[in-house]
């Protein structure tokens, strides 16, 4: 009869290291080997068609450098984002005039700023729902620049809802449509 004694050390509670995901490069050596080992293994009176072997390999290529383009463009986008929030931050305190054709209205005054071109005959300003829907028009006096959208709305006696909405200023010149141009709102 054998007897065997000892003790074996167990620490329940004692955190294990993290286990490391195996890299695209590592799938793809096993792939390899699952691939060698298929064709050995085969047998010899009816082989398996190779060209299939071929395909998978260039799909299993295909994959692995779509996976390092995702994590490349992943880093890109963050670094992006770590830029976009160091120039905003330079911006805090200040105010920022914006050009832009939609704006989010709120119930609030909206104020904003066109340069109508001096040659310009007339200028319409208009405003249009999410849906694409007019909801008012008014021709601006040249020479002012400052102008405020209360939510008046051409087709209700209503405010118009709080939503975006389109903004457009139509240019003419000598009665002729010139072109569109958006207007700037000021945040601060």
């Amino acid at each position: 009869m054998t007897t065997v004694s000892g003790t074996t050390a167990y620490a329940p509670n004692v955190p294990t290291a993290p286990t490391p995901e195996p890299e695209t490069g590592a799938e793809f050596n096993s792939f390899l080997q699952l691939l060698t080992a298929q064709l050995r293994n085969q047998d010899p009176l009816a082989p398996l068609d190779s060209t299939q072997f071929v395909e998978q390999l260039a799909t299993f290529s295909s994959l692995e450098q779509d996976v390092k383009s995702n994590a490349s463009l992943e880093t890109i986008a963050a670094r992006m984002d770590e830029l976009y929030a160091i120039a905003a931050s330079q911006w805090i305190g200040q105010t920022v005039s914006v050009e832009s054709t939609w704006e989010p209205f709120s119930g609030n005054p909206l104020p904003f700023a066109v340069n109508i071109p001096e040659n310009a005959d007339k200028a319409v300003l208009s405003v249009k729902d999410e849906t694409g829907k007019t909801v008012w028009t008014k021709e601006l006096e040249a020479g002012t620049e400052s102008f405020t959208w209360n939510g008046e709305n051409q087709t209700t006696d209503e405010v118009s809802p709080a939503g975006n909405y389109q903004f457009g200023v139509d240019i003419y010149i000598s009665d002729e449509y010139a072109g569109t141009i958006a207007p700037r709102t000021t945040t601060s």
